[in-house]
């Protein structure tokens, strides 16, 4: 039996007749540091397990930590893009929970005192703006990597037995926590989408990380409770851990919207508790029990100093800020000619970043725009994944406009190379001649096609000759069909009236 059978929902349009949702996200972003939080351990993606620790961040005994300058200049221009207030004075604090990819049995974290506070980022959903308030923006440390191993899920539960890497243990995270999101019910999925999308494009502008979701370096928290209509007060709430694609977190909280509302409709009651998203199914699945802060029994960390940022350097960090990714876009809108909803659109299709390098890479701005918002953004709707996540570069799509344009590829050859392509059949090119997709551009070899479909359809060209030149689409399909689609239509029709005037 699937997931999605072992859980009851009511309809969306129905919950949100009867209840009001209200979010919190959580984000937490790996910084792109050389060397860990509180060591001098690599951080290198994809290294052997294991082969990036030492004994400060695996907590051996009589291992003292340091924390990382660099960590704390990218939190600070962080915190600043988000326009909070930075603290004068922060510490850390030990986060005591046991998990086996918790190396020292706590977390290094801070508590009641971030780095920075207070703070907002402004998104556009369907012509309209938010103000999505930012509580803090703190700075802490990754955990290991379990991998479970045996069972269906990839959970725990029904594994077989579990490996622990702990190379990512003791990576720089900066969590930045929302302040209660209330939005018109119906685009709350919708606005936690934009939400991520928007602090992943200014992450990836203050160059601190390159937040690539699947790679973990960004993974967002989705807290969800539901009110009845006309109440304030807020309800219990649910967090879904780690859900690792934009496309995931706008699924995720339309999916908990709905579970909440069957479950309290029903006369039940929410369970305060962390839940897993499955991509597969598009569902979530209960963890465990949700602590409290107090179950975390914090207290300060007593081998680091506080961190006391003065303010020149502050107002020195502040100078090194990019522009935002809002003046960013329409400064990109106004260079390609576009409207804001155009705009929009390609925001929509999570395919900014994409584009623009594969303008970057020598693509016509409407060639890059009409491929990753049409064709790839429809193969990755299929498939269930964001855009960026498609194994196509955007070098590889600006080298298949390059060869429609050189008149080698017609649109519908071109959309046999990017399958290919897709199916790892490997570059633009090899794909054309594995695929003998050239367009036939041999006049001699089209006449030859042309002559023999004015034979086979006689009447036709006798209507053409007449002076019925839309019957000419008739010998142009022939033309087509006996070329395997081959040949450019335009020449081909050119040709035929030639051949029949």
């Amino acid at each position: 039996m699937s997931i999605a059978k072992t859980q009851e929902l009511l309809g969306f349009d129905e919950a949100l007749e009867r209840y009001d949702p209200v979010m919190g996200l959580e984000v937490h972003v790996e910084l792109g540091t050389n060397t860990k939080m509180f060591c001098s351990c690599p951080t290198e993606f994809g290294a052997a397990p294991n082969t990036q620790v030492c004994p400060t961040c695996l907590g051996l005994p009589g291992s003292l930590p340091v924390v990382n300058g660099a960590a704390v200049e990218g939190a600070i221009r962080i915190g600043l893009a988000l326009h909070c207030e930075i603290a004068q004075w922060c510490r850390f604090a030990r986060k005591n929970y046991f998990y086996p990819d918790m190396p020292k049995n706590f977390q290094t974290s801070q508590y009641d005192e971030p780095i920075s506070y207070n703070g907002y980022l402004d998104v556009e959903v369907d012509g309209r703006s938010f103000r999505i308030g930012i509580e803090r923006a703190h700075m802490e440390e990754d955990t290991g990597k379990s991998t479970h191993v045996g069972g269906a899920t990839g959970r725990i539960h029904g594994a077989d037995y579990s490996l622990v890497d702990y190379n990512r243990a003791g990576i720089p995270l900066i969590e930045i926590v929302t302040k209660p999101i209330e939005v018109p019910g119906h685009l709350a999925p919708a606005v936690a989408r934009a939400y991520v999308t928007e602090l992943r494009e200014l992450i990836r502008a203050l160059g601190v990380s390159e937040a690539r979701m699947e790679r973990g370096q960004m993974r967002c928290d989705v807290n969800l409770s539901l009110r009845p209509k006309g109440e304030t007060k807020f309800g219990t709430r649910s967090e879904t851990k780690n859900v690792n694609s934009l496309r995931s977190v706008e699924r995720a909280t339309r999916y908990e919207i709905q579970r909440h509302a069957a479950v309290l409709a029903s006369g039940g009651r929410i369970v305060q508790e962390t839940r897993h998203f499955h991509e597969n199914e598009g569902t979530t699945t209960s963890g465990r029990v949700k602590e409290e802060a107090e179950d975390y029994r914090y207290f300060p960390e007593p081998d680091l100093v506080p961190v006391a940022p003065s303010r020149e350097w502050v107002e020195q960090l502040r100078g090194t800020l990019p522009q935002s990714p809002t003046v960013h876009r329409r400064r990109l809108a106004a260079e390609w000619g576009i409207s804001e909803f155009d705009m929009q659109t390609v925001v929509n299709a999570g395919a900014l970043e994409q584009i623009v390098a594969t303008i970057d890479a020598g693509a016509p701005s409407d060639q890059a725009r009409k491929w990753w918002t049409g064709e790839l953004a429809r193969v990755a709707n299929e498939r269930g994944v964001d855009v960026g996540e498609l194994p196509i570069t955007p070098a590889q799509v600006a080298r298949v406009v390059g060869l429609i344009q050189g008149g080698e590829l017609t649109d519908k050859l071109a959309r046999q190379v990017v399958e290919g392509v897709l199916a790892g059949e490997g570059d633009p090119d090899a794909v054309v001649a594995a695929r003998g997709l050239k367009v036939v551009s041999d006049d001699s070899a089209l006449l030859a096609a042309i002559d023999a479909a004015i034979a086979a359809n006689a009447a036709v060209a006798e209507k053409i000759r007449a002076g019925n030149h839309a019957a000419v689409g008739v010998i142009i399909g022939a033309v087509m069909k006996s070329t395997r689609g081959q040949a450019d239509a335009a020449r081909v029709r050119e040709l035929v009236l030639g051949r029949l005037s």
